[in-house]
């Protein structure tokens, strides 16, 4: 992994190497109407899908500069994952991790998304490597509702009397508290939730290394992490 700057990963697939730019637009859809001796007004809506596009290199040989998860692979791995996700329309976390060179860690991307398109470029400039430009757009769940209505419960008018039983007035320990990862979600935020300060979030990744993996700053929607009282 690098130890500075970003890892950028779609899906479980983590980009050998950083594209240089990364455009996220973020559109909104209200509309401007204009009312009869008013005038003009905007009418909030629910934002637009979120839209994500860059440029990356692909290495067909190995380079000094280019990461891999487990060791080199070439442009059919990379290729051949982006057309899966194309042709079988599915849905993953597009997650961009910064870090400061002394290791810090920055704000987070955690999006879920599918592949819009995908261009493939052999450059003679770029040698044998090639450079693929994506297309990537937020994907947010839908479908219909449904509401159950409960019919309150008739009144009981009998009254029961049970013995007494004796009480074990000794503590019984504290549950264990969880809490299920959201899209957008990171330690530092989930630290500050629980126990007021972000910097205490070491002590849930401790408690969870078996679930989040080696790397802090990749948590994924879903994920029960237990946090520590």
């Amino acid at each position: 992994m690098r130890k500075s700057g970003y890892d950028v990963y779609i899906g479980k697939c983590l980009l050998p190497v950083t594209p240089k730019k990364i455009s996220i637009k973020i559109s909104g859809a209200n509309k401007t109407v204009t009312l009869i001796n008013q005038g003009e007004v905007n009418l909030l809506k629910n934002p637009k899908l979120t839209e994500v596009e860059f440029e990356f290199q692909i290495p067909q040989v190995r380079q000094p500069y280019a990461v891999y998860k487990g060791g080199f692979v070439g442009p059919s791995y990379f290729l051949g994952y982006f057309e899966k996700l194309k042709t079988r329309k599915k849905k993953v976390q597009f997650i961009v991790c910064r870090r400061l060179p002394n290791g810090r860690s920055l704000f987070n991307t955690n999006l879920k998304i599918t592949m819009e398109d995908y261009t493939i470029t052999d450059d003679a400039g770029e040698g044998f490597d090639i450079t693929v430009k994506v297309k990537l757009k937020q994907w947010r769940h839908y479908g219909t509702q449904s509401v159950v209505i409960k019919q309150p419960a008739p009144a009981v008018t009998t009254a029961i009397t049970e013995p007494v039983r004796e009480t074990n007035n000794s503590p019984q320990p504290a549950s264990p508290t969880t809490y299920t990862v959201k899209e957008g979600d990171c330690l530092w935020k989930i630290a500050k939730q629980f126990y007021g300060n972000g910097s205490a979030y070491t002590k849930i990744y401790e408690q969870n290394k078996g679930v989040v993996g080696g790397n802090p700053n990749l948590i994924l929607p879903g994920q029960v992490l237990t946090i520590p009282t």
